[in-house]
């Protein structure tokens, strides 16, 4: 009997970080620029979109394509923001109305309508182990 409780934890605990494992692949193409960084950023709230995201990473582009990975994100709604860093200077330009100087792209290829893209418009969903989305520019 022991034994059997022992078996029923371990498989618990497999199942649950299981849960908790997935991968969410980006794949930018149509990218102006053969060369350059992209900031990434993955926002999973409506409220944090475009001000907090909950991880970041920078890419290269390589012949107008790149591909950014988030390891360990939960299942969920998720939604992302991009940047290509045209003058390197690792922020994103803006003008003083604060519109981006420097080109964006959203999940969904969302777009703004007289402001940036709302949540709502980029968001997906990962609920799978492998998760893959493309992004245009």
């Amino acid at each position: 009997m022991k034994h059997v409780l022992y078996i029923v934890i371990f498989l618990f605990t497999i199942t649950t970080v299981a849960q908790n494992e997935y991968k969410l692949t980006i794949e930018f193409e149509e990218i102006a620029f053969e060369k350059g960084k992209l900031f990434v950023a993955l926002y999973n709230t409506e409220d944090s979109f475009l001000k907090k995201p909950i991880q970041g990473t920078i890419v290269e582009v390589n012949n107008g394509k790149a591909t950014a990975v988030f390891n360990n994100i939960k299942s969920g709604i998720y939604a992302v923001s991009s940047f290509y860093d045209k003058n390197n200077n690792k922020k994103l330009d803006t003008n003083f109305m604060g519109i981006p100087k420097e080109p964006t792209a959203m999940s969904n290829n969302a777009k703004g309508n007289f402001g940036p893209p709302k949540f709502k418009d980029a968001k997906f969903t990962v609920q799978e182990a492998q998760t893959t989305i493309r992004i245009n520019y």
